[in-house]
């Protein structure tokens, strides 16, 4: 049986996943810089989940879409964790009447994540390879053993 020639001068897939594609330079970039701003979904409730599909469907076309969104990722579900334990620890207070003043430390808590996210994405635009502290190090370490 023969073998049919490759059609349209692409080349074989080199790396070790079988019909991994490439991505241009620019929209690395692109999906780079959504990933990061993703946060924003924080207003609609939806922080991390832009993130996760950005990862879910990037992970195998490019390294650097994979490692962007995977940081925004778990940055952004770290966020949620810490405003939902604060959002809990407010309430329990409340209800012994000392904590009330922390409900309105909330939303400028929320800001963080944005400000931090926003700034990630401006950094990734400039062709700056950001990295937030402490999570990009896990990530890494995380691929390295693997």
């Amino acid at each position: 049986m023969q073998q049919e020639p490759n059609s349209g001068g692409q080349q074989p897939p080199t790396e070790g996943r079988a019909g991994a594609q490439t991505m241009s330079p620019q929209d690395e970039r692109t999906w780079s810089v959504l990933a990061h701003l993703s946060v924003l979904l924080v207003f609609v409730s939806l922080m991390p989940f832009g993130a996760l599909l950005i990862w879910l469907i990037y992970k195998d076309r490019s390294e650097k879409v994979r490692f962007h969104a995977l940081q925004a990722l778990w940055y952004q579900i770290a966020w949620v964790v810490i405003l939902a334990a604060y959002a809990f620890i407010s309430l329990v207070l409340t209800l012994l009447l000392i904590g009330i003043f922390m409900f309105f430390l909330l939303p400028v808590l929320v800001l963080i994540p944005v400000i931090h996210g926003c700034y990630a994405a401006y950094q990734v635009s400039q062709g700056v390879d950001y990295r937030y502290p402490y999570i990009a190090d896990k990530i890494e370490g995380a691929r390295s053993v693997a």
